[in-house]
């Protein structure tokens, strides 16, 4: 009698176990079980670490257990190895620890500690390094090899100290390998001295030494040494420079202007048939968009063949660095057009150059793409976001992306913390960061410059002292220059002047043009000829080239009548070949940018604007407006009130109300300081006219909205 097949509409499930049933003679006593073979599970624990499956790795580590192979070293280095590979770092340490020590020998400790560096554990792996010596387990030259990286990652550089003094009692300090990891350890901590000691008390140097510390110096901002090590290579009859070694050299010449050596290095690679190798091709144009040499740098990469996306993302950059902001976005676009899938840093430039150019329609279509490509939790993309819509003066939808990032770290809190700042938001900027400060995120340099200087627009000077005063004391943190411009600034708004110049004379580190730069100002708004004159002459000294320090001197002496001597100043600008730059406005409308400078007739609606302009100086007058003559100190005396209503911004607004759908916000960008006469003009007109105005001036953002500024006329 035939046994009948099930329907054909019945589909068994496939089986995607790793160990196929083997079908076996059933007998009623037996009892045996089918064994694999030690030298099959290992075959198959090589296998997965290349797929990765961690139902894969379950089942082999089952049938580990099933035939009490647990004790193989080989099987369970092996299994363990796997369940990292799988991204389980915490089961791999569950599995370590629930075994006995006799399963465990040098290489499995060695290899627990090398798992935990790369997953950024680096007290587990000191832990582990511990149990191991205490176990009566002895390191060997690849376990110093791998728990050094995680004294390095650290930046702890006791931990290394401690390491280093092992090695040398265990008879290791000679290796060529250790040797290295020791010099790279020190140099991740800072300490090059140490460094250098190590590597000058080598018997043997391999190239990986002398990148060690070529990379070392590089870090550690020894550019010069960086590059007289790398001479010293290229002497070496033994050791031939690789990309590393390269690249390393043209990063120490971008960052030092250092365009001669780098030609030369340029020459090496050539010589050395490296010229082809991506890696050093991107170094190579990097260093001359950082030195400057644009056209020399776009060619080398338009003659490359199979560009890769950093090769685009260092075009991209170049062009920030140079200044051609709208080819930027424009190269970004091209590389997709071309298939090459951008990637956060990629993101991250294309935002940065939107942001520079306040460019609000750009920057919203490559948010676009990062949503449809799933980089919005990406913390530099999320935090680029922040900055772009922060400088297009959409400040609502910067906080609407702070919002929606899964995961804050630092930069994204400061982000949205200078979002706050720039604004004029000083409530929030405090609010902000104390809530920051409650989930356990530690503020950074930048974070504090942002938190002072919001003190110091919002008139907050107790409250400024307070976070000053917490950045070495609860902190860590050494105050930089910034922050000290940002109590003089403090200070100075708040008329405190010969406060804020004892402040500088009592400073632990030599004051820069930026804390001097924040007094002069002070002097200006408050009308300290006096102590004006000294400050700027100061100024003159460091930075003679800055056209702000004399303007800012020659309008103090002019708004008191001093006309002589604001004359004096600008002659001194002449003598010196300075020159101020031209003030000017831009408004976007339609996805076109339209740019504004001062008793401008160039627009095609000229004769509308100026209808325009008559009209809002009608209504304002209305609303009780007076013109203030003191900023017009270019003018004669009879044309100062009139030659107020032709500044830049005012005639950007005009042709804003003109083009724009009504209710629409008028976003305004000026390249100088917004004068107080605008900043007036600006608070009547968005009550009259009922629309938000944003003015994006050098310093910071005004938002006006029913006749206030969020400046709150403390600026």
């Amino acid at each position: 009698m035939k046994v009948p097949l099930p329907p054909k509409s019945h589909k068994q499930k496939p089986n995607t176990s790793l160990f196929k049933i083997i079908p076996r003679p059933y007998h009623k006593t037996s009892t045996t079980q089918y064994k694999h073979k030690p030298t099959h599970i290992n075959n198959l624990l090589n296998t997965s670490t290349q797929t990765k499956n961690l139902k894969h790795a379950t089942q082999i580590h089952t049938q580990i257990i099933t035939n009490n192979y647990i004790s193989f070293p080989f099987l369970f280095n092996n299994l363990l190895n796997l369940y990292a590979k799988c991204g389980h770092i915490n089961q791999t340490l569950l599995l370590f620890s629930t075994t006995q020590n006799h399963s465990k020998n040098i290489v499995t400790w060695t290899s627990l500690i090398t798992r935990l560096s790369h997953f950024n554990k680096h007290l587990e792996a000191l832990k582990i390094f511990n149990q191991m010596r205490c176990s009566g387990v002895y390191p060997n030259q690849f376990t110093f090899s791998a728990i050094l990286p995680t004294c390095a990652d650290s930046m702890v550089v006791v931990h290394g100290e401690l390491m280093h003094c092992l090695i040398g009692k265990h008879g290791f300090d000679t290796d060529v390998f250790v040797g290295s990891a020791l010099i790279d350890m020190y140099a991740k901590c800072g300490d090059m001295c140490s460094a250098m000691q190590v590597f000058d008390e080598m018997p043997d140097r391999n190239l990986v030494s002398w990148n060690s510390m070529i990379v070392g110096f590089l870090q550690n901002k020894f550019y010069d040494m960086a590059v007289g090590y790398f001479r010293d290579v290229l002497r070496e009859v033994s050791i031939r420079p690789d990309q590393v070694s390269f690249s390393s050299v043209l990063s120490a010449c971008a960052d030092t202007w250092g365009l001669e050596v780098g030609k030369q290095v340029h020459g090496v690679i050539v010589k050395h048939g490296l010229v082809t190798l991506a890696y050093v091709r991107n170094s190579l144009m990097d260093m001359y968009f950082k030195c400057g040499m644009f056209d020399d740098a776009a060619i080398l990469f338009q003659i490359t063949r199979g560009r890769d996306v950093v090769a685009w993302n260092v075009m991209i950059m170049g062009c920030i660095n140079n200044n051609y902001l709208e080819e930027a976005c424009n190269y970004f676009w091209v590389m997709m057009r071309e298939g090459i899938s951008p990637d956060e840093s990629s993101y991250s430039t294309a935002l940065h150059a939107s942001a520079c150019l306040a460019a609000l329609n750009q920057g919203t279509l490559i948010h676009n793409q990062i949503i449809r490509n799933g980089f919005l939790n990406y913390p530099v993309v999320a935090s680029s976001l922040i900055t772009m819509y922060t400088k297009s003066g959409s400040l609502g939808d910067a906080y609407r992306v702070f919002e929606l990032i899964e995961y804050r770290n630092v930069v994204s809190w400061t982000a949205m913390i200078g979002a706050f700042q720039q604004h004029g938001c000083a409530n929030q900027v405090i609010e902000l960061f104390e809530k920051m400060l409650g989930e356990g995120i530690k503020p950074d340099y930048i974070t504090f410059v942002s938190v002072i200087s919001a003190c110091s627009h919002g008139g907050r000077v107790e409250e400024g002292y307070a976070y000053f005063n917490s950045m070495e004391k609860l902190h860590g943190l050494r105050p930089g220059h910034e922050h000290y411009a940002c109590m003089v600034d403090l200070l100075g708004r708040a008329g405190r002047l010969d406060e804020a110049k004892k402040f500088i004379e009592a400073m632990p580190i030599e004051a820069d043009s930026s804390v001097w730069g924040a007094l002069l100002g002070a002097c200006t708004n408050y009308g300290n000829i006096e102590m004006g004159q000294g400050v700027a002459e100061r100024l003159f000294e460091l930075e003679p080239d800055n056209p702000g320090n004399y303007v800012l001197l020659s309008n103090l002496y002019a708004r008191y009548g001093k006309l002589k001597e604001a004359n004096e100043v600008r002659n001194l600008m002449g003598v010196n070949s300075v020159r101020k730059e031209p003030g000017c406005s831009w408004i976007d409308v339609k996805n076109e940018t339209f740019v504004f400078t001062v008793h401008d007739r160039s627009h095609s609606r000229t004769y509308e604007i100026y209808e325009m302009l008559r009209e809002i100086e009608g209504l304002v007058k209305r609303k009780g407006y007076v013109a203030e003559t003191q900023f017009a100190v270019n003018s004669a005396d009879e044309c100062k009130e009139r030659s107020l209503w032709y500044h830049s911004e005012k005639l950007a607004l005009a042709y804003g109300l003109l083009s724009l759908p009504s209710r629409a916000p008028i976003r305004i960008k000026k390249n100088l300081r917004t004068c107080g006469d605008c900043h007036t003009v600006m608070k009547f007109a968005s009550e009259i006219f009922e629309r938000e105005i944003i003015v994006r001036d050098i310093k910071r953002f005004h938002r006006f909205s029913n006749g206030i500024c969020s400046c709150g006329d403390y600026w």
